[in-house]
């Protein structure tokens, strides 16, 4: 791959992430994440299959980094027992890139089996899907084009659904007045410990 080559994939998944559709959804959604998990005492559980899957895993572990308790939940495995991590006050982040993924749709309907007022939020480039219209808040990636050269691998898409994840966690740090002192109770180890407490302490 040349360096033209490598700039024009650079500026691609740039662009992208630029014509994100930006509306107040993004605010609705740390509102709710505000409410129920600092508010009413529950948690954000993230979900998602395959590629997606590992991109809310990612939101789960900086959620919990920085002062709001997530954890991820498989989707194949909340159908095998793994569901009853779901308590009273929990809200749900969805993200699906098609909104149509089987195991996702099927988690809406056993979570609100189980409990029929919980709350999703949903990432996805389909606003017309199932998942969207299941939404209490729906972010749309902007359906951009994959990178990739078969135009098939989960590539732009994914930046897309990390890059919406950075703004839900950044906007909630900013609503509960998250602080360096904070974060340095929750990372104790590395360069960001000690980061975080020369800033906690300067």
């Amino acid at each position: 791959m040349t360096v033209d080559e490598v700039k024009e994939i650079l500026r691609r998944e740039s662009e992208a992430i630029l014509n994100i559709p930006v509306d107040e959804a993004y605010n609705k959604a740390s509102d709710l994440i505000v409410e129920q998990v600092h508010r009413k005492k529950g948690k954000l559980v993230t979900s998602g299959m395959g590629k997606a899957g590992q991109i809310a895993q990612n939101i789960a572990t900086t959620f919990c980094s920085t002062g709001t308790p997530a954890i991820f939940l498989h989707p194949s495995e909340a159908q095998h027992g793994d569901l009853g991590i779901l308590q009273e006050n929990d809200i749900i982040l969805l993200i699906s890139n098609s909104g149509k993924t089987r195991e996702i749709i099927e988690l809406i309907s056993l979570a609100r089996y189980l409990n029929p007022s919980i709350q999703f939020i949903v990432i996805t480039s389909n606003p017309e899907s199932i998942l969207a219209k299941e939404a209490a808040a729906c972010l749309l990636t902007g359906n951009p084009d994959e990178v990739c050269s078969l135009g098939l691998t989960p590539t732009t898409s994914t930046t897309m659904m990390t890059v919406i994840g950075d703004i839900l966690v950044v906007d909630t740090m900013s609503k509960i007045g998250f602080t360096a002192a904070d974060y340095a109770k929750r990372h104790h180890g590395g360069y960001l410990g000690d980061k975080s407490r020369d800033l906690s302490q300067g």
